[in-house]
């Protein structure tokens, strides 16, 4: 995978994403994240939280880390108990096995109840994911029509991130509503369709012009 203006080129094989994923799309939003994981060696302890959007690839980021490393991953701080953390917090410096735990937001804003894991997170590195960018919205866009199996007519990504809210939740509805309308009518996604359909659904602004100047992904 060749990485575009405003991309990072991938180390080793994370690009090729799981068995039942797409590619993990590296942009600025997500490049010192994904730098992290990679560098486990590095880590000054065991453990380390990973924040981001829902829809944003965190939850392949820790498949891809686990399958990598071999380590722990809890996705969601909120699906075990404060004591199972606890416990793998201490598991994971025991064995020297790294432990990713994947959360909507840091642990200062989780209300701990248990003291000693409060404290142990003080000392663990936070990772955030951050919203998308042009080309890392336009690129995700593109490679979510291709794991639905369908094709995108020239310049119709490039007409959509402009013009919509820049947020991965956003990306997905606009692929899905895309998807829909393509099977309803039983045609390819132009930018003539995708015109009609986002914007009888209110998913993109027709007010908004396209960004000339500065737009790195052209």
């Amino acid at each position: 995978m060749s990485a575009r203006p405003g991309q990072f080129a991938l180390p080793l094989d994370w690009s090729a994403g799981g068995s039942n994923d797409g590619p993990l799309i590296v942009g600025a939003s997500n490049a010192d994240a994904v730098r992290y994981l990679r560098h486990v060696a590095t880590w000054p302890v065991r453990t380390a939280v990973l924040t981001g959007p829902r829809g944003s690839g965190r939850s392949l980021m820790g498949r891809l880390f686990a399958r990598e490393t071999g380590g722990r991953v809890i996705d969601g701080h909120d699906s075990v108990s404060e004591e199972e953390i606890f416990h793998a917090w201490n598991a994971a410096q025991a064995s020297d096995t790294p432990l990713l735990i994947i959360a909507d937001a840091p642990p200062c804003e989780w209300g701990i109840r248990l003291p000693d894991l409060a404290s142990r997170l003080r000392a663990v590195p936070v990772l955030a994911i951050g919203e998308p960018d042009d080309c890392l919205a336009r690129d995700l866009i593109e490679a979510l029509f291709a794991q639905r199996g369908m094709a995108l007519a020239p310049g119709v990504a490039s007409y959509i991130v402009p013009r919509m809210e820049r947020s991965y939740a956003m990306i997905h509805r606009v692929v899905a509503a895309l998807d829909a309308a393509s099977l309803e009518k039983g045609r390819g996604v132009s930018v003539r369709l995708t015109r009609e359909t986002l914007l009888s659904q209110g998913l993109i602004d027709p007010d908004l012009l396209e960004r000339q100047d500065g737009n790195t992904c052209r």
